[in-house]
This record gives C-alpha cells, structure tokens and sequence, in this order.
C-alpha cells in the first residue's frame, strides 16, 4: 500500500483505477490485452464529452497497469487539476460512469488528500470509519458508491484484516456481495451532489471573450482550443527568464492582430484577468487607455501573446504530422461514428468549416489518447503549437471580416462576489440552510434564546478527544435534563445529603481527595478507607466549599455575574448595570448572599461581548455560533444588549 500511496505525493493530483472483475488468474499477456481493449473502448463512449473539454493542467488518460505487490494489474492514470477543482469532480463523475457503462469494472479515486470521497460526506460516515482504516474500502461499481464495511459474520474473517484490507481482498467481497456494500443514502447522496448536472455542467463553467490576438494564435485556437489553458499557465506561471523570449516576439508579432472571440473555463479567464502586466516597450505591444471600449480585449489578447510566445519559446523541434496513423488505424471508424450519434458536430454539414474545425479536434484527441504509444515522449504544447503554424495556412482578410460579426462576449460580473453571498454559498456548500439576514434594522428579530439553546444541544453531543460533534440547528436536537434523575443518582454515590452538590463539586473533590491521600494512606488501611471513602468525600467537599465561599465573599468574582434576583428586579436596566450590583456585601456578617446565577444570561452575554470584540473578523463566538445555525447581526450601536433578550 505504501507504492500505492506514493504514486499520488504530487499536490492538487487525482489517481483513478478501473479493476476487472472478478480478478481470476489468466495469462498476463492475454490479460493485457484485455484490459487495452477496456481502454479504447472507454475513451470511444465518453470521447462527445472528452473532446472538447479545457483541462487546466492534464488531460483524463487510462494505461495499462501491470501487477504491482499486491496491487493487481489495472487500466488507471493521475491527472494533475492545479487551481481548477472541477477537473477533479469532473473525473470522479466520468469514473461513476464508466462503471455504471462497464459494470464488471470497479473503480478507486483519491488524491494526496487520501479519500476525498469520504470527506465530502464525512458528516454522515459510520463511527468505525476513520481515517486510519479507510484504505481500500472505497469503490465505484455498477455506477454506485460502495464501502467496504469490516465484517459481522465469522465466516467473512479471514477476507478482513482487522485494519485495511488489500485491493484484491475488497475486489473479491465486492464481486461476491454487490448489494452488501453499497454506501448509505445519505454518504451516497452527498457525494452525488457534488458531481449532479453533469455533463450539461461543462457548459456553464465556460466563458467567451473577446481578444486582440496575432493571427497565428487565432488559427491554432481553431484546431486545439484546448492549447488555451497552456497558454494561460505558461503566463500565470511565468518567471524573468521566460519573459527574455518576449523581447522581442519572434513567433507571433503583434502586427497580424485580429479580434477573435476566446473560449475560457472560468477558472483560467479569473486567473488571466487578476494577472496586472505591463509588456515591455521591445515587446512591440501597446496598450490603448484604460477608458477605451477595447481595452479589456487588447488587454488580455497581449497576455496570451506572451503565454503562446513563452511556450514556443521553450523548444527547438516539430514533432511529424501524425495524421495519416490517425486515418488509417481500425478503430477510428468506430471512433468518428460515436461522435456522431452523440451530436458532437452539432448538425453541421460534412466538409463546411465548422465541421471541418471539429474534426481536427477530434483526430488530435484520437491521436493523444487513443493511438498514442505508451512508450512514446510526450508532445510539448510549444511543439504541437508550432506544428499547426507549419502545417496551416491562413488568410488575414477573412479572419478581420469574421471579426465583423463576433459573437456578443460572456458577463463576467461572476468574477466579484459580496461577503454575504460568499457566506450564503459556503452554507450551502456544507449543507447548512443559513439565510442571510436582512438589512433593514426594522426586519432584524432576533432570538437570543436559540444562542443558548444552541449551546445546549452542543454540550449534549458526544465530545471526544478527537474533537466534538456539532449540532446543525437548535431545533434538530431536543434537550432534556431530568433533575429528579440526576439527583438519585448523586444520591445514590454521594449519600443522603448531598442537595448541594453538582457535578463540578464533585471532580474537583476528587482532586482534593487524591492530593490528601498521598499522606495519610498506607497498605494496611487500604481497605477500611476506600469502605469510609463515601462518608468522608462529603464531609470533606462541604469543608472545602465553605472555605473557597468564605475566601471568594470579600472579593469583587460575584460580581461579574448576573443573578436571577437583580434580574427580576432591574429587568429594564441594561446587563452593564445589572453586573455591578449582584452580589451584596455580607462580609460584617460572615455568611453571602448566593443568589442563584442566571447562566443563561450570563451566557448570552459573554457571547455577545466575544462577538463585537472580533469586530466583523472570523472569531471564536462567531465560528462556534455560526456551525450551529446561529448567525448573528452586526453590531453597529455598540450598546450592550437588554436582559430582557433572553425572557
């Protein structure tokens, strides 16, 4: 498993592989070709999709993997998604897929994260699942989410070890009990969320602009639009070094620009667009005024001048047109006729343009993906770049008539986004229903009750040294407290008189206890004590309270709460005032006042007074109140909140 892991230390990757099952011994040459076959046949159902889809860093790819310890052989591969998260979602949906199209395939996703499938739904996980036992227990198969679970029968033992299981063993359970497996609705409908509306989702994560671009460029991004996104990192990412090939431009000179419409994922047009660059004055490339009605055109036409320009920059060779390998091999018939039965042309007639323009990204998907050698060097982007400008031909009149009539450019007011539309999408990214709150003052009823029946419902939950379970809403967990019941049972440990011990009293007895011990016990007492143990605990907790309240009665603690008698009596006076009259000074007469404490109250107050100290910052109150369906407005009076919030 350790191999295993290792293939996937790269940051922002994710690692797939598809298994056959059921995995039976056979010749590992005729198994080979087997799973080649698998290959083809994958990339030819999903190519509609996989042709024209904008990869931020690497493309969807499958090889043939031999066995490997006790990894058995497999068709997989790790594609590296940079910045654009949706490359990774976008694979896991491709996986579910394929198994649900190859059903005898079961199928593994993770990344250097380990199982990310697992940590978008770690809200409904069963308790024995963690994170130390969860390898190999996470599969696609049949187009269902399964877990391995551990085993409840003795007959299963011997498949499951008592901490992971290897591939093969999982493969086996999964094959023999299909249904057995299958992943609760919940963990399944988290994880399905993430990838729903695919592959219609595609479409909206595209944007179209505008560009100034060197006729070379606007030729080559009709026959692989896909180089775009090189062109865009190679800009993003680039350093002094790179920037010396751009003075001054060799390949593509700015007096062939044309204004051509540029298709982006979203994610490459945002990074392309907070890049600030000013070009050198050698480059050749100016830029008109910031007010000028073209200037975001011009603008982001002469960055992707210098990502193309850095690309080519970086190699010396042409790789051979490759074409005719294209044409001629077997399965291309099969290939071309699925693309058409899934509208990749869209209805274009055979031999125009646009048809033309498909095709070409077609064969060149057929060459990378399907018919490419494994054993072959991988084609840079500055090769097949400079490939197409050797290969192609261009006319600078026709391209400056289409720009006539280019198409109207994408909105991209998606780029800025408010703090409170952030956090209603962050909500409903969790899967917490918190609406934001209005800005009239007049709309604004809060109630400062559901704070501590907020905090209730957390104190109720389960906490651990692992961390504590967070309750969604008040209203989802119903607090109960039986005094009755609690009462007996202190009863029933500390004795008779125990009306005035809670459960707070008696931890820190039991520290007490344990500091005296050490001196007075010996062996042969052992025992008589541990008999007296009870009687002596409350007589020992009474002394030891009395001398803690005599100590605190001349000092200004009581002060600082808020009791449930000066709230009656001054409930419209504000809690500042309320907390400097509490406690009554008893000293002359040697005994206190103790009133009962409103920790309700005192609660709410505390909490407020955290949140207006973060001062519209994350914070504690404001994370802890938030993660329980709690939001709170602003505090824009600075005045302290009235006692009567919480009647």
């Amino acid at each position: 498993m350790e191999g295993e892991l290792r293939l996937v230390t790269v940051e922002d990757a994710v690692q797939y592989q598809l298994f056959l099952m059921p995995c039976e011994p056979c010749d590992p040459d005729q198994y080979r070709e087997l799973l080649q076959q698998y290959i083809e046949k994958i990339l030819v159902q999903f190519a509609a999709i996989l042709v024209s889809y904008i990869w931020q860093n690497q493309p969807f790819n499958l090889k043939y993997k031999p066995t490997k310890g006790d990894i058995p052989a497999h068709i997989g591969g790790v594609t590296k998604f940079g910045d654009n998260i949706e490359d990774e979602w976008f694979i896991v949906y491709l996986i579910q897929q394929i198994t649900k199209k190859f059903p005898e395939l079961a199928a593994r996703v993770h990344d250097n994260d380990g199982e990310f499938l697992l940590i978008e739904a770690a809200d409904f996980l069963p308790k024995w699942l963690k994170p130390e036992n969860s390898a190999n227990r996470v599969f696609f198969h049949q187009g269902e989410l399964c877990i391995i679970s551990p085993s409840n029968t003795p007959g299963e033992e011997p498949w499951l070890p008592a901490k992971n299981p290897t591939i093969l063993q999982s493969l086996m359970l999964l094959s023999a009990y299909p249904e057995d497996y299958l992943a609760t609705k919940s963990i399944r409908t988290a994880v399905y969320k993430r990838i729903s509306g695919y592959p219609e989702k595609i479409q909206a994560s595209l944007h179209q602009a505008h560009c100034y671009l060197p006729a070379g460029i606007v030729i080559v991004l009709k026959h692989r639009p896909a180089l775009i996104a090189a062109a865009v990192q190679a800009f993003y990412l680039r350093d002094p070094i790179d920037l010396k090939a751009c003075r001054p431009f060799k390949t593509f000179l700015p007096d062939t620009r044309v204004m051509t419409a540029v298709t982006f994922t979203k994610c490459l047009y945002a990074q392309l667009m907070q890049q600030k660059f000013v070009p050198d004055r050698h480059s050749g490339y100016t830029l008109p005024s910031p007010v000028h009605h073209q200037y975001k055109a011009h603008e982001l036409g002469m960055k992707l001048a210098h990502g193309f320009e850095i690309l080519c920059s970086k190699c010396n060779t042409i790789s051979p047109d490759s074409k005719g390998k294209v044409l001629n091999n077997p399965f291309w018939a099969d290939f071309l006729n699925n693309l058409k039965k899934n509208n990749y042309f869209k209805g274009e007639l055979e031999g125009s343009a646009k048809y033309l323009e498909q095709l070409h990204m077609a064969e060149n998907y057929f060459q990378q993906s399907v018919i490419k050698p494994e054993s072959s060097v991988a084609v840079s982007p500055g090769e097949e770049i400079l490939t197409l400008l050797q290969t192609l031909s261009f006319n600078l009149d026709e391209l400056e008539k289409e720009a006539a009539s280019l198409p109207p450019e994408d909105d991209d007011s998606w780029l800025d986004i408010s703090p409170d539309v952030l956090d209603q999408i962050l909500n409903e990214a969790s899967g917490r229903n918190v609406s934001i709150p209005p800005s009239n003052e007049e709309d604004q009823k809060y109630d400062l009750a559901a704070v501590t029946e907020s905090m209730k419902a957390f104190i109720s939950k389960v906490s651990t040294h692992e961390g504590a379970e967070t309750p969604w809403s008040p209203a989802e967990t119903c607090v109960t407290f039986d005094v009755d019941s609690f009462t007996h049972a202190l009863d029933r440990i500390l004795g008779a008189d125990s009306e005035e011990l809670d459960s707070d009293d008696l931890d820190e007895e039991e520290q007490f206890e344990f500091l005296d011990s050490d001196e007075d016990l010996d062996s042969e007492a052992h025992g008589q004590e541990e008999e007296a143990l009870p009687n002596q605990m409350v007589g020992s907790l009474r002394s030891y309270m009395d001398e803690m309240d005599c100590e605190l009665t001349h000092t200004n603690v009581g002060k600082s709460f808020v009791t449930k008698r000066k709230e009656v009596s001054s409930a419209k006076e504000p809690l500042s005032q309320d907390a400097d009259y509490t406690l009554e000074d008893d000293s002359k007469a040697g005994d206190a006042d103790l009133t009962p404490v409103d920790i309700e109250l005192n609660l709410v107050t505390n909490l407020l007074e955290s949140y207006s100290a973060q001062a519209g910052l994350a914070g504690p109150a404001s994370n802890i109140l938030q993660s329980m369906g709690v939001h709170l407005p602003e505090n824009t009076d600075h005045s302290c909140f009235n006692s009567r919030a919480v009647d």
